[in-house]
């Protein structure tokens, strides 16, 4: 079969077919389409040119169709019809009838936070949708959005390329961690030159040891000894409650971590930024449906945690 190439052809020319055909009439057609009827009879005779055959001849009042333009007619009905459903479909998304898998990439400690209502509005909403967490890798969560093996990354995100969306969720603070009875609390507080005496721990998924209070001293010409690094927020409050290491924790963790641990919080003398908790996702999936929806569900859910 010869392939033809369409970038040589005007398209246009078969919605002036398939109103001709239906028409019969150069008049008719052209008001239908909504052109001029010189521009209907230009058309008229590129056509004729482009299927070597004249299409239409007037018979009386009427522009008859040739066997030609009887035999090609259904096709170009067809491709038409099938341009018009293709402009036509919106894309939806069911969650009671779905049945999906959504990867989200997340720490576990916001996904402590999350998970039960996110699971509720699941069970309620989508009972067949499954869920997969992954842990957020710094290094290559991008890449893994862009070839759509995840559908969200919930983080604190920095210089993230511009066709990768994020939307801040939460706002959050540090605040102190210790064991109970710790040495550096004196009066309920900690001063800053103990906090920068004792050793400390410090969560990170970056395998360096400088954090957001390092880069804070480093202003002020101090410096603390990071004892201990780790990736684990859940296995952080073990370690500080067997040990006189300090750190830094997240605002909305000091309640579980002081209900369950013998561990106390307090407030770090120095003045630290708020950060963002973010959910990132890939232009690519904007105007997707299901992506739409699980965003709308994580927003929802954000809003309704006691921050």
């Amino acid at each position: 079969m010869k392939v033809i190439d369409l970038s040589a052809i005007d398209l246009n020319l078969l919605v002036a077919f398939e109103a001709l055909y239906t028409e019969r009439s150069v008049t008719a057609a052209a008001q239908r389409i909504h052109i001029g009827q010189p521009a209907m009879s230009a058309a008229l005779g590129r056509l004729r040119s482009l299927f070597a055959d004249d299409l239409f001849v007037r018979v009386g009042r009427e522009m008859k169709p040739t066997a030609r333009a009887e035999a090609i007619a259904p096709q170009v009905a067809a491709a038409l019809n099938a341009v018009r459903a293709t402009l036509a479909e919106r894309q939806t998304f069911d969650p009671a009838t779905a049945t999906k898998i959504f990867t989200l990439a997340t720490s576990d400690y916001f996904a402590s936070l999350i998970l039960p209502k996110l699971l509720a509005v699941f069970k309620h909403q989508a009972p067949q949708v499954d869920l997969r967490l992954i842990t957020v890798e710094k290094e290559s969560f991008v890449e893994l959005l862009e070839e759509n093996i995840i559908d969200l990354a919930l983080g604190t995100f920095a210089d993230l390329p511009s066709h990768i969306s994020q939307e801040t969720l939460v706002v959050e603070n540090f605040v102190g961690l210790c064991r109970q009875g710790h040495p550096a609390i004196e009066h309920g507080a900690v001063s800053l030159e103990r906090f920068v005496g004792f050793p400390h721990a410090l969560f990170t998924l970056r395998r360096d040891a400088v954090g957001m209070i390092d880069q804070t001293l480093a202003k002020l010409g101090l410096q603390r000894r990071i004892a201990l690094t780790i990736p684990y927020w859940f296995t952080l409050p073990t370690a500080i409650a067997a040990s006189d290491l300090l750190t830094a924790i997240p605002s909305c963790l000091q309640q579980h971590f002081v209900s369950y641990y013998p561990v106390q919080c307090f407030e770090i003398p120095l003045e630290l930024p708020s950060w963002g908790v973010a959910m990132a996702w890939s232009k690519l999936q904007d105007r997707d449906a299901a992506n739409l929806w699980l965003r709308q569900i994580v927003r929802d859910v954000c809003r309704e945690l006691d921050l």
